[in-house]
């Protein structure tokens, strides 16, 4: 399953946002040295209770808007 999220580093605290389209996610990390991406899959493991490894960024490494598959 691949689902688009928006990612908005530097914020006050992490934060899901479930949209029409997919995820609005809020994370306290930098996008500096992939921070922000880590704490992109951690966050989203915890929401959905899945372990991290079966989450990958599979577009936009560098991007706010990003691309997530959900391996089954």
């Amino acid at each position: 399953m691949r689902i688009p999220i928006i990612v908005k580093p530097n914020a006050k605290q992490d934060q899901i946002e479930k949209t029409e389209n997919g995820f609005n996610i809020h994370v306290q990390a930098t996008p500096i040295e992939n921070k922000a991406n880590i704490a992109v899959i951690k966050l989203l493991s915890e929401y959905l209770d899945i372990p991290k490894s079966r989450i990958a960024i599979v577009a936009g490494l560098k991007s706010k808007r990003k691309l997530i598959e959900i391996k089954e």
